[in-house]
């Protein structure tokens, strides 16, 4: 028995002294790397973790650095609120807290959870001089190697400094900037209720920002106060006292218009992430100039509209405004704000587009020899098709003309019986088609019920999509970013539009004269042009098509100088009503209008090319329009001008059969 003990003894003695050399070894390891990193230059951390981005005229809108402040500047109370919940032993360690890495380690295998981190804020603030945060091996071992030399070089109090001056209160950098925006005063002045609810948000800035979830910023400030306690900083009446204190958020009037442009901030970081010129350091730039196509006018009247039409608090929208001639990205919103949640529905979500697909429908079919005054009949239909199955679309509130009517009013009316009769005249292949044309690449389903949007596709490609009909029939890549230089004006980056012709400019003149039929008056008979409730807002000629499902309204409307693009609905798709549609078409027009004041038609609209004539017709016929009718002036290829009878093309569908 003693033996066995002796033996136990011995062989725990052995593994002791084996774990004492490795970790002897690596600490060996550890300070020649860091007397190797003492060896190497200093790195020039001053303004290279910053950037500064400039609107489309060039002046400067937002700087990650442009509020940088010295320690001394900055509330003990903030000072020690990060300590604590950060790195409690920050001025004892040389850049990694080893027993913090073993305990954590420890947890997150007992549990098979990552349930506790143990980056210090040393290398917290190695990795705030990068562009993006990847996780892959190499990135660590940049960030590791930063780490060492930084605190090789500098002392712990710049450390901190230049921490605090980088680290993100959801989408704010800095804490100067993050105490003007949160609290409208300078760092210094913070008090130990408002420090510590500032220190919980770089945790979780979607989660722990007071302005977004006050709940959980809250549970995050009692952790902080009683991190407090634990370290000596503060006494458990003063961390009671702090938590207790109802604070206000008194956001300066600069920084409250930010509520939807942080949007467009978020777009352009992520375009910035996918430029492979751009170094990935800011160490290896001296920080960037980032220069945009945010056109401040643009985004005012976007944001103005959403608020004075979206009267519905609960309901989210997505908004895009564009130069269509290069893709320039002028104005975007994510969200109705952007405090309250940060994703971002323009350039992320994917959603039904309803109607606003149908004029790529319709311009496949101009292309294969419609005419406005083509005829469908639009009554209720059902389509049968093989294997007993069918499809039973139905118009808006019911309303059909119960006969023929001309390809110009099922767009002022969009008519679902029409569209999806002319999508199985032209065959499934000729909507995809043309939408891979004009840069829309998802794979679409070539259902019937495509014709009518069924089909969920991201705003920002159809956007592009737009583009191409309100430019005469170029391809555009809707782009953030125009230029990247370093601090010296360096250029390490400038896009290049690449403009490809993929449709023909005669047929999009006829297609968009077509879209003007949606608010033209001179429609107005069994059914009502969909947008004819604005007209009276336009000042100017647009081209314009709306679309509804059961959860989503969208429109999206343009002239050769401007495309608007919008959306409202529910992120749990919830259903969407009358009401709802109404209001965002008057933001849309409202945005448009604002934009383009003291401009005139002649400087908006297009040139009727010479192979293009314009005939009165009857707008529900689609024939020569007579002393005794309604008159429209459509346009039209020269040599397709309607005549008197015009033949309808509803025997040509074989597998429509009609109700009895």
């Amino acid at each position: 028995m003693k033996k066995e003990k002796v033996k136990k003894r011995k062989k725990s003695k052995k593994w002791l002294i084996i774990i004492l050399g490795i970790i002897f070894f690596f600490i060996i390891i550890y300070f020649g790397i860091y007397l190797y990193a003492r060896m190497q230059p200093k790195l020039p951390i001053t303004g290279a973790n910053g950037y500064h981005l400039y609107d489309i005229n060039g002046d400067v809108y937002t700087a990650s650095s442009n509020e940088n402040v010295s320690l001394k500047d900055i509330s003990k109370h903030l000072i020690n609120a990060t300590i604590a919940v950060e790195d409690k032993n920050f001025y004892k360690h040389h850049g990694f807290d080893f027993l913090r890495i073993i305990k954590a380690m420890f947890v997150n295998v007992k549990s098979g959870e990552n349930l506790q981190g143990a980056s210090t804020i040393t290398q917290q603030y190695s990795k705030n001089l990068f562009l993006d945060f990847d996780k892959t091996w190499d990135r660590k071992i940049k960030e590791a190697w930063i780490t060492i030399r930084l605190e090789s070089h500098y002392s712990k109090d710049e450390i901190l400094e230049g921490y605090l001056n980088t680290i993100n209160y959801g989408g704010i950098f800095g804490i100067e900037n993050a105490s003007k925006y949160y609290f409208n005063k300078s760092a210094k002045n913070l008090t130990l209720a408002e420090a510590s609810m500032l220190a919980g948000i770089p945790k979780n800035p979607s989660k722990y920002s007071p302005l977004i979830d006050e709940e959980s910023a809250k549970s995050r400030q009692r952790i902080i106060l009683n991190a407090m306690v634990k370290n000596g900083y503060i006494t458990q009446s003063k961390a009671d006292n702090a938590y207790n204190t109802e604070l206000n958020y008194e956001k300066s009037e600069e920084e409250a218009n930010l509520k939807m442009m942080m949007y467009y901030q978020d777009a352009v970081m992520d375009e910035l992430n996918s430029i492979k010129t751009i170094p990935s350091s800011f160490l290896e730039t001296g920080g960037l100039k980032i220069y945009t196509n945010l056109d401040m006018k643009a985004q005012k009247a976007l944001e103005d509209s959403a608020n004075k039409n979206i009267t519905n608090p609960d309901i989210q929208m997505a908004g895009v405004v564009m130069d269509p001639q290069t893709g320039k990205v002028l104005a975007l919103s994510g969200g109705r704000d952007y405090n309250k949640s940060q994703y971002n529905r323009a350039t992320m979500a994917k959603r039904q587009v309803g109607s606003t697909i149908k004029p790529f429908l319709y311009y496949s079919a101009l292309e294969n020899g419609f005419t406005p005054s083509t005829t469908f009949t639009s009554e209720k239909t059902t389509f049968s098709f093989s294997g007993n199955k069918t499809y039973t679309p139905k118009n808006y509130n019911d309303e059909y003309a119960n006969g023929p009517i001309s390809l110009a009013a099922a767009i002022s009316y969009s008519d679902n019986i029409y569209a999806v009769k002319t999508h199985l005249f032209l065959g499934d292949s000729a909507l995809p088609d043309i939408l891979r044309r004009v840069g829309i690449e998802e794979e679409l389903n070539t259902l019937p019920s495509l014709a009518l949007g069924a089909e969920e596709i991201n705003m920002m490609d159809m956007m592009a999509a737009y583009s191409a009909l309100a430019n005469e029939g170029y391809k555009v890549k809707p782009y953030f970013i125009s230029k990247v230089t370093d601090m010296e004006g360096n250029v390490l980056y400038e896009y290049k539009p690449n403009l490809e012709n993929v449709l023909n400019k005669n047929t999009v003149y006829v297609l968009n004269e077509l879209l003007t039929t949606t608010y033209a008056k001179e429609f107005q008979d069994y059914n009502t042009p969909t947008c004819l409730s604005i007209a009276p807002k336009m000042t100017h000629k647009y081209a314009i098509k709306s679309g509804t499902t059961n959860t989503d309204n969208l429109i999206f409307g343009y002239n050769k100088n401007l495309v608007v693009g919008m959306w409202t609905g529910y992120d749990d798709n919830k259903d969407v009503s009358s009401k709802d549609s109404s209001n965002l078409k008057n933001t849309w027009v409202d945005v448009m209008e604002t934009y383009l004041a003291g401009k005139t038609d002649e400087e908006t609209w297009y040139e009727t090319p010479k192979n293009v004539v314009g005939v009165a017709i009857d707008p529900i016929s689609g024939k020569a329009a007579t002393n005794g009718s309604k008159a429209k002036v459509l346009y039209y290829i020269k040599g397709t001008e309607p005549t008197e009878n015009k033949v309808s093309l509803d025997e040509a569908i074989p597998t429509v059969k009609l109700e009895e």
